[in-house]
């Protein structure tokens, strides 16, 4: 269950984090920060003009960051009732596909297909990552 919710908020994440990701040579451009393509409203960062160096380091204390909160919210999830568990999972993937509802209708039709044909990718690339995880998880228990 704890496997399936963290997946759960991470592709529920997904979308939203590769959407904010900047355009490569932007403003956060370099190591930890290279999307393809993504585009990015100039944030706090921008008028700091990091170095590289400088960037590469503030990319990774914000990973860091974003791991401990999600270490933290699953620890106080796993306190939660199955009920509120699923509760919870139904009522965050209602909000993500508003969400993503939401974003392709401000979208032209051909920026819809390219949406579209985006998510489409994505979940293939987490039905992949699924599968491997499985598969990985039933290697560990033949190895014991």
């Amino acid at each position: 269950m704890r496997k399936t919710l963290m997946a759960l908020m991470f592709a529920a994440a997904l979308p939203t984090v590769a959407m904010a990701m900047p355009p490569e040579g932007g403003p956060m451009a370099g190591p930890g920060f290279d999307g393809p393509g993504m585009h990015h409203r100039k944030g706090p960062f921008d008028k700091l003009n990091l170095t590289p160096e400088q960037r590469q380091q503030v990319g990774k204390l914000m990973g860091e960051q974003w791991h401990g909160r999600s270490e933290i919210t699953q620890k106080y999830l796993a306190k939660l009732s199955p009920a509120d568990q699923k509760a919870m999972q139904d009522e965050l993937a209602a909000k993500h596909a508003k969400t993503q509802a939401d974003i392709r209708a401000v979208l032209t039709p051909d920026q819809q297909k390219t949406f579209d044909q985006i998510q489409k990718d994505q979940a293939q690339r987490r039905a992949d990552r699924a599968e491997f995880e499985a598969w990985k998880a039933q290697k560990a228990q033949k190895t014991q």
